[in-house]
């Protein structure tokens, strides 16, 4: 059970994260801070969390960036702006996202994610077309 809930991780990672953000779970350096953060937030949120049934991971990414919007996550926004695109997101998805993130995080919290949100359309608009 456990092996088909790896390789089923494998794949979602594989579909929604940049080669530059899966390299950076990968980092092999025992010598790194925390050296075992990365097999943590591994297991965890992919193992355990994004192979689950029930939601589609265009669902979950639409969840993750509403829960990452209003927690003022910046750095995991940048990541999951781009992921929720692999998994089916629009730019026009994401802006209703922050549209509707005013009402319920406030107008500075949807500003800053609009200024991220914008930067990860704007590269992977340009990504594309090459």
């Amino acid at each position: 059970m456990m092996d088909e809930k790896r390789r089923r991780a494998e794949e979602v990672i594989q579909a929604m994260l940049s080669p530059e953000h899966i390299a950076a779970m990968e980092d092999p350096s025992p010598r790194s801070f925390a050296s075992e953060f990365p097999r943590l937030a591994y297991e965890h949120a992919f193992v355990d969390l994004w192979t689950r049934p029930g939601l589609s991971l265009k669902g979950r990414s639409l969840m993750t960036i509403g829960i990452l919007v209003g927690s003022r996550n910046e750095r995991e926004l940048n990541t999951h702006f781009g992921s929720g695109l692999r998994n089916g997101l629009t730019p026009e998805q994401l802006k209703e996202i922050i549209y509707h993130a005013t009402a319920y995080a406030g107008f500075p919290v949807a500003s800053t994610a609009r200024l991220i949100a914008a930067e990860v359309v704007s590269n992977s608009a340009t990504e594309s077309s090459i």
